[in-house]
């Protein structure tokens, strides 16, 4: 890697100040070996998470946003004002490990074909967070990821999404909490589609990649840790429910839809329709045996 590199770190925040305290915290114990400037984006938590970035982290630019832009917007405040080499998207429920940056700057490096990389996430407890690497959907994937099934299978259709048959190198996508990027694939691409607030824009932005002709590679060579749901809660509430359908649907809009019969296209919108239903009855017994227990 040049000593020349230029990296810029971008970190969307919402009511997470301890969370961000420890992402901020393995930054600065475990620095580039390029130079780093490290931008947090604030979505209006109001709860002092902002302040604390201020005190604690001074070398840290802050942005705070007056309501709640969502993820992708927020994000591109900071994309837009970034001219490193390369950009880490970073969720503040991660944390860094010994030279996991300059171990993905070096494979950029040396890979001009690449314009996202993701490592290894693992969880707090070591086991591997198999979104770290994945296939992008299709009607058979999807089945099998949100019924279970695929998740409980080694290969096949129904196990694709989450890309089991890949131990390193080239994947569809990697995840949205760690995306490392080079700087000349995202000014050829484009930045994140702001129509997703939250959820799929990942897997968006790396369709886009692979269309416009880079390629997107997973190191597993590399770990980094993520508290899996750290910011938005185990739980979705109704808004991030509706948001995280919302982009399933815009997803296959945007890039299947064309392509398909009527009947196909029909058959998909009624089961995301359908999905989005089953997660709200159920969310909301939850939430009234909850308050009854």
């Amino acid at each position: 890697m040049n000593a020349a590199t230029s990296l810029d770190v971008v970190i969307v925040s919402w009511r997470c100040e301890d969370l961000l305290r420890r992402c901020l915290a393995s930054l600065r114990a475990h620095p580039a070996g390029a130079t780093t400037r490290v931008h947090v984006v604030d979505n209006a938590s109001g709860d002092g998470t902002a302040e604390m970035v201020a005190a604690e982290f001074p070398e840290v630019e802050v942005t705070v946003n007056a309501e709640n832009l969502g993820f992708s917007a927020a994000n591109n405040i900071a994309l837009r004002r970034s001219h490193a080499d390369y950009v880490l998207v970073l969720n503040p429920d991660t944390r860094l490990t010994e030279r996991a940056l300059d171990g993905l700057l070096g494979l950029l490096a040396a890979k001009p074909q690449v314009g996202i990389c993701g490592p290894r996430l693992e969880r707090p407890d070591g086991s591997f967070d198999h979104a770290s690497r994945r296939s992008f959907p299709t009607p058979l994937s999807a089945l099998g990821h949100f019924s279970g099934i695929g998740r409980r299978l080694a290969s096949g259709p129904l196990a694709a999404y989450r890309a089991p048959d890949v131990q390193h190198g080239s994947v569809d996508a990697v995840n949205g909490a760690f995306m490392l990027i080079r700087r000349a694939a995202l000014e050829d691409v484009g930045l994140f589609d702001e129509g997703y607030w939250m959820y799929m824009e990942d897997l968006d932005l790396c369709y886009r990649f692979k269309q416009a002709g880079w390629e997107i590679w997973f190191e597993p060579g590399v770990t980094v840790i993520h508290e899996k749901a750290g910011t938005s809660g185990t739980e979705r509430s109704p808004r991030l429910n509706r948001a995280f359908h919302a982009g399933m649907l815009r997803f296959y809009r945007a890039h299947y839809a064309a392509d398909r019969p009527m009947i196909v296209n029909g058959a998909v919108y009624v089961g995301i329709g359908a999905k989005l239903a089953v997660t709200t009855v159920r969310a909301r017994i939850g939430r009234l045996m909850a308050r009854h227990r």
